[in-house]
């Protein structure tokens, strides 16, 4: 059986290593596009993202985000409210040479927005079932009760 506490923090080293998510506006699900997470080991439950002030996104309010694993073997969906950050520090801690190549108008760039998401509550799936019941549903056992432990509702 997988604790909670175990399944976060799979999410979170997943998350941290191909940290591309579909993000949403809640009041608008046609807003959805890909997205890059900035994360920090340290925040505790907040992301942020890089974005222009013309995005949809600017206006901030509830988003969910969605988010698969690059070998699929993590798969997550969470909520939480998107802000502008205004902190110079945080900012400058968040910038790298990747998010330059998507802002080429660099850190004073006026259009230039960095959102803030403060984490709410997360599902996350474990789709690594691992040995024992990939063998038993590979030969046609049901698996659905042990991959009921594979599964979380919790906050981020």
């Amino acid at each position: 059986m997988t604790s909670t506490e175990d399944l976060k923090e799979k999410f979170w080293k997943s998350l941290a290593d191909s940290p591309f998510i579909f993000l949403e506006l809640d009041a608008d699900p046609k807003t959805a596009v890909p997205m890059t997470a900035q994360l920090d080991k340290d925040a505790n439950s907040t992301i942020w993202f890089f974005t222009t002030k013309d995005h949809t996104f600017a206006h901030g309010g509830p988003a969910t985000a969605t988010f698969a694993s690059k070998g699929h073997d993590m798969f997550a969906r969470f909520s939480g409210v998107l802000s502008e950050e205004t902190s110079r520090e945080r900012f400058e801690k968040q910038w790298s040479k990747p998010v330059e190549a998507w802002f080429p108008g660099g850190k004073d760039d006026p259009n230039l927005l960095m959102l803030r998401m403060d984490l709410g509550n997360a599902e996350i799936w474990n789709s690594d079932l691992g040995f024992v019941d990939t063998a038993k549903m590979l030969m046609g056992f049901d698996v659905r009760e042990d991959a009921k432990e594979e599964h979380t509702e919790t906050a981020l």
